[in-house]
């Protein structure tokens, strides 16, 4: 069980938690959530040792592992599955070991122990997770190296999971992950058989991942039982009974200080007067959960309404090599008041297509016809580094309102959500959240006739989001949306695009029947193909192919002797003559070692078979 026991947090003066207790029972599902900045990462940062707290304490079974994401990026040139495969140290340590042992009863204690872990069926499982996160089996055998931050991290994610650690502590894991990604790990933590808290603004996450919800908000932990949507009712219910205390409270209060007031200077009644004023100092006030207001999203609407459609592409091909264009056959249409999403993985050409549509790529072939005067507003994550750190809300405005009055900057920059101390706050201390808005009131600053959402909702709490959805539906113009975020899209969105298949394709399903179609692929035998190093990239060359192949011969090819060289090591140990009498329960287990050792051995000769039959083929 994790126990938190009075526990209160202070990091930089500010007081985080305030003497808050709560238990974690073991294989238990939590979801954790509270605004921005509240402190969650740093509870996280005490379960793990890493901070001290102020007081109180955070105890852990003694034998339990903790995992969580690690910070920065794995890189290098490890394979993919190599990358994860380690992330299982015990089994890491052991195989190590058994290449050297010579003892016979150590080599049998080693068989044993892996057998007890399941450590044969290990490359299965991390391909199985690497194939859930986005990786082909093509991309698991490519270096570490080859693949962008964000891909990486992905890596890093599925190295967490695989090694299942008896606490999984995620803090926002879907930041790095497409809409199929997010939708595989929702089904991967529902079924993940040890305990798990995760933070998240993510509701569909919250509301099919997890069994509980632990609440932080005003410094204390509040731990309640069900799916996110389950919290939110019980916590209006805890809001009334709240709000109705407070009101008993107060009328209670009023009428034993008018009692005091009228009596205080009659001697018959002193006595009673001085009994009320102990009761009054006895009335502890009662402190209602009043909702912090969230700030409302707004984008200026366009001054003229076009004629439609704003955008037509006919039979397009466009990319960044002529020869092999990312995306072909584009043939679409955007009317003024469309709402439309795009799906397909990372990689597929989601970004290449948003490129097309805004004017920052010429189509190689085919014709993009665009209304007369199209304003397009873009926005994606990455233009976060591109605000300077330097300045203030209040002189992004200036800079886009020229010689306008004082006043009319301060106005403006306080309908984007910066009004007061908040606009003269420099950049570099706004929080993620706060960037976000920033950056949307930016791009959408002249009122544009259709705005790119590219990964709006990275950085926003769950009432931010929700704020954002309204302002989306609220805006009179065309939106195209690029999120993980299912909430967002179902509320949001009223066209869906597939982009995959090197073209761009109108999905009549909802999301539900996306959601099985992804889980069906992901769950199967991943098919070979080969992934980008950042989010797309073209086909290699023939060349490139055959020097895979051939890595992909030698690895097998390593594996073959490994496996050989157990398989020996474990006859030498069943070889013992009095193994089956003194110890028939590790005879057993030796026996059971032997053919998994032995089915791997024939999975790997079948990997080899096939590379080098492939690797003839491009040869030839």
């Amino acid at each position: 069980m994790l126990s938190i026991t009075d526990l209160s947090i202070r990091l930089a003066g500010r007081l985080l938690i305030d003497q808050s207790s709560v238990q974690i029972t073991p294989g238990s599902r939590v979801g954790m959530v509270g605004r921005n900045g509240t402190g969650k990462s740093t509870l996280f940062k005490v379960i793990r040792g890493e901070l001290a707290a102020e007081h109180g304490t955070v105890t852990l079974p003694p034998r339990w592992r903790v995992g969580s994401l690690a910070q920065e990026a794995p890189n290098g040139p490890e394979s993919l599955i190599s990358v994860v495969l380690k992330a299982d140290l015990e089994r890491d340590a052991l195989l190590a070991e058994a290449e050297s042992a010579t003892d016979p009863h150590r080599i049998a204690e080693i068989q044993t122990r892996l057998v007890d872990i399941d450590a044969h069926s290990a490359p299965s499982r991390a391909a199985a997770i690497l194939s859930g996160l986005g990786f082909s089996a093509a991309d698991q055998l490519r270096p570490c190296a080859e693949f962008s931050g964000g891909w990486r991290m992905r890596v890093a994610l599925a190295a967490t999971l695989f090694a299942a650690p008896d606490l999984l502590l995620l803090d926002e894991p879907t930041n790095y992950l497409d809409l199929e990604g997010t939708l595989w790990l929702e089904d991967h933590l529902a079924h993940y058989p040890r305990t798990v808290i995760v933070i998240s603004h993510d509701r569909d996450l919250l509301e099919s991942s997890v069994d509980q919800i632990l609440h932080l908000e005003r410094g204390k932990l509040t731990l309640y039982k069900g799916s996110y949507s389950s919290f939110e009712e019980q916590r209006a219910a805890r809001e009334l009974l709240d709000a109705k205390a407070v009101k008993r409270q107060e009328a209670e209060r009023a009428r034993l200080q008018a009692f005091v007031d009228r009596f205080k200077a009659k001697a018959s009644k002193a006595r009673q007067a001085q009994s009320r004023v102990k009761m009054l100092e006895r009335l502890k006030p009662i402190t209602a959960l009043v909702t912090q207001d969230v700030r409302e999203i707004s984008f200026p609407a366009p001054e003229k309404i076009l004629s439609p459609p704003i955008i037509a592409v006919d039979n397009a091909a466009v990319g960044y090599d002529p020869a092999t264009p990312v995306l072909g056959r584009v043939t679409l249409r955007i009317d003024n008041d469309d709402r439309i999403a795009l799906l397909g993985a990372n990689g597929n050409g989601k970004s290449t297509l948003v490129k097309l549509l805004a004017g920052r790529l010429a189509p190689f072939t085919g014709k993009v016809t665009r209304a007369d005067k199209l304003s397009i507003a873009y926005f994606a994550q990455h233009q976060l580094d591109e605000l300077n750190e330097d300045a203030s809300a209040y002189d992004h405005v200036r800079k886009l309102m020229g010689d306008a009055p004082e006043a009319k900057v301060r106005a403006r920059a306080g309908a984007i959500g910066f009004s007061g101390k908040a606009a003269d706050t420099k950049v570099a201390k706004l929080s993620g959240g706060e960037k976000a808005r920033l950056l949307l009131g930016l791009a959408t600053f002249f009122g544009p006739n259709m705005i790119i959402l590219d990964e709006p909702t990275n950085h926003l709490d769950i009432d931010s989001r929700a704020a954002l959805a309204e302002a989306i539906n609220e805006f009179p113009g065309a939106v195209i949306m690029v999120s993980h975020d299912r909430y967002l899209i179902e509320a949001c969105a009223d066209r869906l695009w597939i982009v995959a298949d090197r073209t761009v394709t109108n999905y009549d399903g909802d999301l539900d029947e996306y959601r099985r179609l992804v889980l069906s692929a992901r769950n199967s035998e991943p098919a070979p193909r080969e992934r980008s190093a950042s989010s797309e990239k073209p086909q290699r060359p023939k060349s490139d192919n055959r020097g895979s192949l051939k890595k992909r011969i030698a690895e097998a090819e390593t594996e073959i002797a490994r496996v050989s060289d157990i398989i020996a090591k474990i006859d030498t140990a069943l070889s013992l003559p009095d193994i089956f009498t003194r110890d028939p329960k590790q005879a057993a287990q030796l026996s059971k070692a032997r053919a998994n050792a032995a089915d791997a051995l024939a999975r790997a000769e079948e990997q080899w078979l096939e590379a080098s039959t492939q690797f003839d083929e491009a040869a030839g």
